[in-house]
């Protein structure tokens, strides 16, 4: 069986108070209270802060204080939540994540109970008032899970008695067993007694009946001590009038605030009227001791006021004695602060005006040609002169308090704008452009501008441009005009990639061209039309052509080169007799001189290379190395070096 260690939030509260020996005990809630009750004699709420929380005055309990959240039977902590890493029992505990008054800062009283049944907690509270009933009360939290709890399980059950410094009990009560719930759930505990005759103080004890070890685990927070008296009625006017009032800031206002008293005891109350001071909280107010307060407000500074009248039985006005009414309120709430609403608009005609106000709930607008509206924004399209003038707005807040601000607009008129320009040009060509009407311009686009801030630039664009000028006065007014400049294209020729051929070949010129109509080639020679885009050409010798193309928007003529390389027919014969008869002697090529770059290489059967010659400037003699070569079949590679297959063959050499 998991043991659950035993945790007792102990009442930090424990009364000392001397009575006569004939006091008579009471057992059980006997005493109660209907009425209004005092300023707590005793207020334990631990305070608040950071973990751990410290420990408690000495005197008050017999547990030992830990600075961790995990106690041991016997010890006690204080926390402001047990959630997490410093739940040490999370699978049987409640996570609790702040205190009884959901404040995230606040302390609580965590106890493991001891393993004997103990008085756990002792306090005195001196200076009571005889016959005076008092109310003792403790939020508890059991800190075992519904789902954990059993019949082994020990629940928190604690006994709150008031005793005299004899130890003569006085009254007694039980909270009964506090059973477990599925989640956090703190609950109140009340006694109630009333002090015997010449009582002045007494002792308060709480006893932890539930054994520890395993269970009676519980948090306590809360604890109060104070007198319970008559019913106190109050209000505004009357008894049954408001108990809150609302004024504005700067506002003046006199109130009458009415008590009564529920006098059933038959003595004579006495009366205290107090009011609420934040930083000295509830002070009473001099002189004001009857059952009616007169309360005035001068030019009401923002804040909340409260006042509420303190009640004794008998002769005592000891304050511990004192039961208290409700608070009666008044509340004076500051004027809403308008924003977003300037001082002065300058406005153009035909502008749209939008009047925006911030700071309140709801707005009063009203104008020049503008009906009381409580629309916010106002939007005013198309403003004209006539609409010039102060626009006042009336902010309200939440509590009808009310602010105003106001605007000034003035309403100034647009420059009459001119603007003028050639509408057609040939790309390449400028033209001047001209506006007029105003003190200040700006032309867009400004990148094909010779300056877009003067009326008259230079515009050079590159294509059918729309420019647009901005006409402003020195209001900032502005009009607009715009100007369009047809570009008209130039024409464009392309008489296409070089050309390689073969003395006797033709080859077609792939030419092309754009915003022409009329086209011809130079020179005519070889060309099979010099008229048409595309001709085809067969010339003897190399030649350069050129392509003319005249723009069809009349914007000049675009000519274009193609190069013709023609290479010479080459005739290789097969056999030559260098034998010095002056006949056939050399190994003569036709044209290949031509090509200064070309490579002959010649080979004898075993392959060895037995000429070589670059440009064929010298034909080949029927030698190697001075030497006539031998009679027989030589075999020959020729390279053009003009990126046309290599040539390869035999030739004979006789003798």
């Amino acid at each position: 069986m998991i043991r659950v260690a035993a945790f007792i939030f102990i009442l930090p509260v424990i009364i000392a108070v001397s009575l006569t020996c004939n006091a008579q005990t009471q057992t059980g809630p006997q005493a109660t209270c209907n009425g209004s009750l005092g300023d707590p004699v005793i207020n334990q709420d631990f305070g608040s802060g950071s973990n751990p929380g410290p420990p408690l005055a000495a005197g008050v309990t017999n547990l030992i204080y830990v600075n961790n959240s995990c106690p041991s039977d016997g010890q006690y902590t204080i926390a402001n939540s047990l959630t997490g890493t410093d739940n040490c029992h999370p699978t049987t505990w409640h996570n609790v994540t702040s205190d009884h008054t959901g404040n995230p800062n606040g302390y609580m009283m965590i106890v493991n109970a001891s393993v004997a049944p103990n008085v756990f907690f002792t306090q005195s509270a001196p200076t009571l008032c005889p016959g005076t009933t008092y109310q003792f009360s403790a939020y508890i939290l059991n800190l075992i899970t519904l789902q954990t709890s059993g019949p082994r399980v020990s629940e928190p059950n604690i006994t709150f008695s008031v005793e005299t410094a004899s130890g003569q009990v006085l009254a007694i009560d039980s909270s009964g067993t506090i059973p477990p719930t599925t989640d956090p759930t703190w609950v109140q505990k009340t006694l109630f007694f009333t002090t015997p005759d010449s009582v002045s103080s007494v002792i308060v004890k709480m006893t932890n009946n539930a054994p520890g070890g395993n269970g009676n685990d519980l948090i306590l927070d809360d604890i109060t001590f104070r007198a319970c008296g008559p019913v106190i009625e109050t209000g505004f006017g009357s008894i049954s009038g408001s108990p809150t009032q609302s004024l504005c800031q700067g506002q003046s206002a006199n109130y009458t605030l009415q008590a009564q008293v529920d006098n059933s005891s038959n003595t004579t109350p006495s009366y205290q009227w107090q009011s609420y001071h934040t930083n000295g909280g509830w002070v009473d107010t001099v002189g004001q001791t009857s059952n009616t307060l007169n309360v005035q407000f001068v030019n009401a500074i923002p804040g909340t006021y409260q006042y509420r009248l303190g009640v004794t039985n008998g002769t005592s006005t000891l304050a511990s004695c004192r039961v208290y009414s409700q608070p009666l309120t008044v509340n004076v709430s500051p004027n809403p602060v308008v924003q977003g609403v300037n001082p002065v608009m300058q406005q153009c005609v035909g502008d749209t005006v939008v009047l925006n106000a911030t700071g309140g709930s709801s707005y009063q607008w009203s104008g020049p040609n503008l009906p009381a509206t409580t629309n916010n924004p106002v939007t005013i399209n198309g403003i004209s002169a006539a609409d010039a003038g102060q626009y006042t707005v009336v902010a309200y807040n939440q509590y009808d308090c009310s602010s105003t601000t106001s605007t000034q607009i003035n309403v100034n008129p647009v420059p009459v704008a001119t603007a003028t320009g050639a509408t057609t040009i040939c790309a390449g060509d400028s033209t001047s452009l001209t506006a007029s009407g105003g003190a200040f311009y700006l032309w867009t686009p400004g990148k094909t501008l010779s300056d877009s801030t003067i009326s008259n630039p230079v515009a050079f664009p590159t294509d059918t441009t729309t420019y647009t000028v901005k006409v402003s006065n020195a209001s900032g007014c502005f009009s607009t005009k715009t100007v369009t400049v047809n570009t008209l294209k130039k024409a464009i020729a392309n008489a296409g990639t070089n050309k390689v051929i073969f003395e006797g070949q033709t080859v077609r010129l792939t030419a092309s061209e754009k915003y022409g109509n009329v086209f011809y080639w130079t020179p005519i020679t070889g060309l099979s039309d010099p008229n048409v885009l595309n001709p085809f050409a067969s010339p003897t010798d190399d030649i350069t052509y050129t392509l003319h193309v005249n723009s069809t928007t009349n914007c000049g003529t675009d000519s274009s080169n193609v190069f013709v390389r023609v290479y010479k027919k080459i005739t290789i014969p097969n056999t030559f007799s260098p034998n010095g008869d002056g006949r056939n002697d050399y190994w003569d090529i036709d044209a290949l001189i031509t090509y200064p770059e070309s490579l002959m290489l010649v080979f004898d059967r075993y392959g060895q290379q037995v000429f070589r010659s670059v440009g064929y400037a010298n034909p080949w003699d029927g030698k190697y190395n001075g030497q006539p070569v031998p009679v027989g079949t030589y075999y020959y590679v020729l390279d053009l070096k003009n990126n046309t297959p290599k040539i390869s063959g035999w030739v004979l050499v006789v003798r």
